[in-house]
């Protein structure tokens, strides 16, 4: 997977991610993204996810599923909600900067994965690897790839996916789909 980003982009990226964050704890709301000191190659529309870690813990996560907007605009984006619109956390503040920790993970594409069942999307998922969305009428979820460290077995990432996305352990929809990804990760040196 070749998303022609160099080591100068990727902490171009992070700092971009950090500052918006540093920025919006001062002043309430997101800072003014100036697009032109950003080359062409990072003006391309990627979907993205920002995680941010405060020691060693998670502490927020927002990101697309689906190319939107131009790769700066959506890790500044998705910084500022990580930071401060994730639900599972009060808004970080000023105080907890130098604890935090951020990763940006830029997705591939979303690739259909034709499957009858539970077996077969596990035969056909790789550990370590695939990002896994499912989705039916009713519950969507997504795991990143990274996901896997935690839960390195198939069935168990799977298992809490599927809780993830309100189902129970057994359910498996008649309209349920599921999309495999992979992504570049990358994160601030400790």
């Amino acid at each position: 997977m070749d998303l022609n980003l160099s080591e100068q982009d990727k902490k171009s990226l992070l700092r971009l991610a950090r500052h918006t964050i540093a920025e919006a704890c001062v002043e309430g709301n997101a800072p003014k993204l100036d697009t032109q000191q950003y080359p062409d190659r990072l003006q391309a529309h990627r979907a993205t996810f920002v995680t941010l870690q405060k020691l060693g813990e998670l502490r927020g996560c927002i990101g697309s599923l689906t190319p939107q907007k131009p790769l700066i605009e959506d890790i500044a984006y998705n910084a500022f909600a990580s930071a401060f619109r994730d639900q599972r956390f009060f808004p970080v503040t000023e105080n907890e900067l130098a604890d935090l920790s951020i990763e940006i993970s830029v997705l591939t594409p979303m690739s259909t994965m034709n499957v009858d069942n539970e077996e077969d999307l596990l035969s056909q998922l790789t550990p370590g690897v695939d990002g896994l969305l499912i989705q039916g009428e009713y519950h969507k979820a997504t795991f990143l790839p990274q996901v896997w460290e935690q839960l390195p077995d198939p069935n168990e990432f799977l298992l809490h996916l599927k809780h993830k996305a309100g189902l129970q352990s057994h359910a498996w929809p008649d309209d349920m789909e599921c999309f495999s990804y992979q992504c570049l990760k990358f994160k601030e040196e400790d």
